[in-house]
């Protein structure tokens, strides 16, 4: 699995106090690492142990070991941001970021630096996070995770080969940092260079052999590639490691949908829901599942399995996990062709974003995509102008936050208008600067190259979506079976 500010004032006394504190209690500084701050030596020895437990992406398991730290010192910044990462929740989530910015000006300048970038990934800045990641790899040349953090980041914008970079430099500095070759392995596979993702999960693998995970990451390229049976074999060595490693059992649902085994991808994902420990592995065991159905081509039953998502999110007035499920519930009616009812979910989505207590940036980022998606309603409703004037509102709200997703959001729209005008190369000019990790980019572009006549790339383009083979991904369940039929039309 792979797997996105105060300032405080004391007496010059107590600051004084509280530095030889910390020379005596924080990490013994090795030369060009990221130190570990924190006022007690109990709290830092939970730290690390809950650390390497979370790079293992043993996020339930490193969770007491957080809290424990956090318990000893209730200010130690880093402690909040790892737990930010590994709970199971988005209220939490939120939660513990606040408390992890509160308390950055204490921490090391490593560990402000990852604060601050994670919270400007939050807030759709993802210029500012990489300004940030890109200033600690200046300061801490020497730290693996510092290049980890980098190349982590490259990933997420699609940006592979920098990744690469980065990702080989954490290993050849820390050869037994086994989270380096996890993420180098799926870099390569973006890249589709799978001898070399090979190597890595392999690496991966001999490094931490009774670990659930390189199992369970080779498995997913393995799925990447197709073979979908040797996937889930590779899944159930992780669950025999772990039989709790919540992920696996996931990941053979999602073979399962590939080979059109819907009924026993179902059925694990109910088997998986009953042994959940948490409300994240809960949702998570729900969505697998809509997305199932969404690939059967039962939109009520997936509606059905999302009502049940939200649910879970209400309980608790999750605030970020309730939009995102609405949103989500707007879209798989909006695929359905069903868009006054879709309308209706972005209307929500958008209320209960608005009335909760979250940052001002992630309302920012919600009305962003509140326009997108009544542009999309727009355009497919036949209002043309509307659907324009929306679509240029949100592509420069995209590029004045520098959103790189809501960027790519913005051109994969432009290029839905163009094919409805029958504009065909530019709607394919826009796809190209879409989302490549969505396989609706793929579908659309085929579906451009189809309609002006170029039947070659046309089929290159619907096997990439047919075979996008994505981990648990809704988007190609959306288009999946449209681009087999339109390879079987050719």
């Amino acid at each position: 699995m792979q797997k996105y500010f105060f300032s405080r004032g004391f007496p010059l006394l107590i600051i004084m106090i509280t530095i030889l504190f910390l020379m005596g209690c924080s990490e013994k500084k090795e030369e060009g690492k990221i130190e570990v701050t924190t006022m007690s030596s109990e709290a830092k020895n939970d730290f690390v142990q809950g650390r390497d437990l979370f790079e293992k992406l043993q996020q339930r398991e490193s969770l007491s070991y957080f809290e424990n730290a956090i318990a000893q010192d209730n200010k130690f910044a880093a402690a909040y941001y790892y737990h930010s990462l590994a709970n199971p929740t988005a209220k939490g989530f939120f939660e513990d970021l606040d408390n992890a910015i509160a308390y950055a000006d204490q921490a090391s300048e490593g560990e402000r630096l990852i604060i601050l970038a994670l919270k400007a990934g939050v807030d759709g800045n993802q210029k500012l996070q990489e300004e940030y990641l890109t200033k600690l790899v200046q300061l801490y040349p020497d730290d693996e995770r510092a290049h980890q953090q980098l190349g982590q980041f490259y990933f997420g914008q699609q940006k592979y080969d920098l990744a690469v970079e980065h990702l080989k430099k954490a290993t050849e500095l820390a050869p037994n940092y086994s989270v380096a070759y996890n993420m180098l392995g799926y870099s390569y596979r973006n890249l589709e260079n799978y001898d070399e993702a090979e190597k890595a999960f392999k690496k991966y693998i001999e490094l931490i052999p009774n670990d659930p995970n390189p199992y369970d990451s080779y498995a997913e390229m393995l799925s990447k590639q197709g073979r979908y049976e040797e996937a889930i074999t590779q899944y159930k060595k992780a669950i025999e490691i772990d039989p709790n490693f919540f992920n696996s059992h996931m990941g053979i649902s999602n073979n399962l949908i590939y080979l059109y085994n819907y009924d026993d991808a179902k059925k694990n994902c109910d088997e998986s829901y009953a042994i959940a420990k948490n409300d994240g592995e809960r949702r998570f065991a729900l969505f697998t599942k809509t997305v199932a159905c969404v690939d059967a081509g039962d939109t009520d039953g997936a509606m059905i399995e999302m009502q049940k998502q939200y649910n879970i999110a209400k309980n608790i007035n999750d605030a970020a996990a309730m939009t995102g499920d609405l949103n989500t519930m707007g879209n798989i009616l909006f695929e359905a062709g069903k868009y006054e009812d879709a309308q209706k979910k972005y209307d929500e989505a958008l209320q209960v974003m608005e009335s909760s207590n979250l940052a001002d940036e992630v309302k920012e980022n919600a009305k962003r995509l509140y326009v997108y998606n009544n542009a999309s309603i727009d355009l497919m409703t036949g209002k043309m102008t509307e659907a324009k004037q929306l679509a240029s509102e949100f592509q420069s709200r995209s590029e004045k936050a520098n959103n790189t997703f809501q960027k790519w959001f913005a051109h994969y729209l432009n290029g839905l208008i163009a094919l409805n005008e029958n504009n065909y190369q530019l709607a394919i000019q826009e796809f190209e600067k879409a989302n490549t990790q969505d396989p609706r980019t793929y579908y659309y572009m085929a579906v451009a190259y189809s309609k002006s006549g170029n039947a070659s790339n046309a089929k290159n383009y619907a096997e990439k979506c047919a075979n996008f083979n994505a981990l648990i991904n809704i988007n190609q369940a959306f288009v999946r079976n449209q681009a087999n039929q339109m390879l079987s039309s050719m």
